[in-house]
């Protein structure tokens, strides 16, 4: 599409009950970021209330029928992604704004292919529409969809805001703050989780705090751009203001998550187990652990709607009430099917249904069962099949391939969920976002415990395949010829373990933790992994890069199959003034708790690295790193190294086992010292 341009929605699909927005950009070093927002307007063009606005710190709105779903990786970088129940949306509303936003002083103009996308409830692109012209401004509207004549109509905006996020959001009516206030205290769990009677779940609001205010008006000022010249300034008040409050007032329904300190245990001894509500021990076979993982992840859907949204939300599912079942039986031919489970979400008369076929340890998705179930939805009108298991989806590259009858006039999606996506969701929901009350967060941290469990067999992606230990043996003796298939399963299998490092870590840290795509603008990800495959035969290396939200760069990974070494690595910049010995002994301070065999190595301007040494080594002597030419120093990398493991699997001697352990290792003795101020205080503002 064009700016400007508009078009019904029902004129491109019949499936637009659902729909979801992304919105995508890319940078040449694979940095750049910006926030989504939504906000939600009535008929005089302004919000109802705060609530109307759907950001990182609300992230759900319209009584559930705008969701944020967070980032995905892409081809082309990564994607932010909103589900839109357009039949939910409250009949107050008439337009929806679909905005983002940078902070710091960025500006969009330092990102590349700005584009927003459009698709139906099948997954089938509808729209895409390229945004040019925004390069000295925060804030843009991306495009919004209407109401007319009782049919939602998509328009592209592409405009463009200097004042950044707080002016867009208060050209809409949103009341924006400008103070800080601390994050609330979590709600009293026990150390198992479980509510406890002597705390009301929800806090009463303290005396000068009016009901009914909505997150929204946490957003910080400072997220607007320091040069608001085009925003005209109000007019002098005949009286000198009030003083403004301490603090903004809070909502007075408290979300619940887990506690940041746990009680002490009343057990006599540590032998003592707390009794489960999810039990693992008495699973002996795949197929028990197949049907209980099934029945204690729907059935917990059903009762926690926040988590059940979550998950569904992105399958094209509307906002509504959900019920599920497991071991249903179905028609099929001679021989009925029954699928592991079954979802159904009714909102307003309308029913969605998805089919679900899980497996668990390391089966495989068996192709003639999810085309059996795929057949079977299109006949009685389901909306979807949804796979279940340890294994990770790639773009470009679909775990089962299905044949689609055209003649059908009804359609049936396929998606797949990893079991580290929905461990990823529930840490998320219970660690740092907040469930609705205590009884929701402690059924989520019973789901997480039973999944986590070593016997419940929902362990994410647990095996680097067949072909890890011939490449190898093939890049010790160098016998690996570029073309071979088995680097190929390698490197894709790499992708998977290092998008799963990214959702474990992610939702532990309850920020955004992306893979940086670094590819042309409409790269093929198969021809791309073939590269990469050519490359991994001729230098025995696997790469890989992190961007975590809050940190000053991006973290890079490196699995050297030849020396059998992991290098964590990080470059961050230094522009600050000084002499070079102050800037060093600066960097020394930030890191007096890091590992003393941390590498320091001096980036110099024109002529790349510099001087290096150990931490240990620089902490009495400085000046070592110092470069001695006088060279201009632009940044320093970090970087740890550690002994890689030996076996295709996750076992203590296993490469998937050190791969985790180094990333973890990394971040917690490096990076966390690293962090920008200003991005660690807003990823630690309150959710509610």
């Amino acid at each position: 599409m064009v700016k400007g341009a508009n078009v019904g929605l029902t004129a491109l699909s019949e499936n637009v009950g659902s729909v979801v927005v992304g919105l995508g950009w890319s940078s040449a070093t694979g940095e750049g970021d910006a926030d989504v927002s939504v906000l939600l307007l009535d008929g005089d063009g302004k919000v109802r209330s705060d609530g109307d606005f759907c950001f990182y710190n609300n992230p759900v709105a319209g009584n559930g029928s705008v969701q944020l779903l967070g980032k995905t990786p892409t081809a082309d970088g990564s994607e932010d992604r909103i589900s839109f129940d357009l039949d939910a949306v409250p009949q107050e509303i008439d337009k929806v704004v679909v905005a983002a936003s940078r902070y710091g002083g960025s500006r969009f103009g330092e990102l590349d292919d700005l584009r927003l996308t459009l698709a139906d409830s099948t997954g089938d692109g509808l729209v895409r529409f390229a945004v040019d012209g925004a390069d000295e401004v925060s804030a843009v509207i991306f495009g919004e969809l209407y109401r007319r004549s009782g049919e939602w109509k998509f328009r592209a905006v592409g405009q463009g805001y200097a004042s950044g996020l707080a002016g867009l959001a208060t050209d809409y009516g949103v009341d924006i703050d400008d103070t800080e206030e601390d994050a609330p205290e979590p709600a009293d769990l026990a150390e198992d989780g479980q509510p406890q009677p002597d705390r009301p779940v929800h806090e009463p609001p303290r005396p000068e705090e009016p009901l009914g205010e909505s997150p929204v008006s946490r957003v910080p000022a400072q997220a607007a751009d320091p040069r608001m010249d085009d925003t005209p300034a109000p007019p002098a008040p005949e009286q000198p203001a009030a003083p403004k409050p301490a603090r903004r007032p809070r909502t007075a329904k408290k979300k619940v998550t887990l506690p940041r300190t746990t009680r002490k245990s009343l057990a006599d001894n540590e032998s003592w187990r707390a009794a489960r509500l999810f039990p693992v021990s008495a699973l002996k076979s795949d197929r028990e652990r197949e049907t209980r993982a099934t029945s204690v992840v729907l059935s917990v859907m059903a009762q926690v709607p926040e988590f059940g949204r979550r998950l569904t939300a992105g399958f094209g599912a509307p906002a509504g009430r959900m019920e599920t079942y497991t071991e249903v039986t179905l028609p099929h031919g001679e021989s009925p099917r029954r699928p592991d489970g079954v979802i159904r979400v009714e909102r307003a008369g309308k029913l969605w249904t998805a089919l679900v076929e899980t497996k668990t340890n390391g089966n495989a998705l068996k192709p003639d069962q999810v085309q059996a179930y795929m057949d079977i939805a299109a006949r009685r009108g389901y909306e979807a099949v949804i796979t279940l298991s340890n294994d990770v989806a790639l773009e470009g590259s679909p775990l089962v391939d299905v044949r689609i009858d055209g003649r059908r006039k009804h359609k049936v999606a396929l998606w797949h969920l990893s079991w580290a996506e929905v461990v990823h969701q529930a840490q998320l929901l219970i660690r740092h976002e907040g469930v609705g009350n205590a009884a929701h967060a402690w059924l989520l941290q019973e789901l997480l415990h039973y999944l986590q469990h070593e016997n419940s067999g929902c362990h994410g992606f647990q095996n680097m395949g067949a072909a890890w230990v011939p490449v190898r043996r093939g890049i010790d003796d160098e016998t690996l010829c570029q073309g071979d298939a088995r680097a190929l399963e390698v490197i894709e299998n790499w992708e998977r373990l290092v998008r799963q490092v990214c959702l474990r870590l992610g939702g532990e840290l309850g920020q955004k933790v992306l893979p940086v795509r670094r590819t042309r603008r409409g790269s093929d990800p198969r021809a791309l992994r073939t590269e990469l495959a050519d490359h991994l035969c001729e230098q025995g290396r696997l790469n890989a890069e992190l961007r975590i939200e809050g940190t000053p760069g991006v973290l890079a990974l490196t699995a050297d199959l030849r020396t059998g070494k992991l290098r964590t690595s990080i470059e961050i910049p230094d522009a600050e003034p000084g002499y070079p010995l102050s800037r060093v002994k600066r960097l020394i301070r930030r890191l007096s708790d890091a590992p003393a065999d941390l590498h320091i190595e001096t980036l110099v301007d024109g002529q790349g690295t510099g001087p290096r040494g150990t931490l240990e080594r620089l902490r009495p002597e400085p000046a070592d790193i110092v470069p001695k030419d006088g060279a201009q120093i632009t940044g320093f990398r970090l970087s740890l190294l550690k002994s890689m493991g030996n076996g295709r699997g996750s076992a203590e001697t296993g490469f998937i086992r050190s791969v985790d352990q180094a990333v973890d290792r990394f971040h917690a003795q490096v990076v966390v010292h690293l962090e920008a101020p200003a991005r660690r205080s807003r990823s630690a503002e309150p959710t509610g």
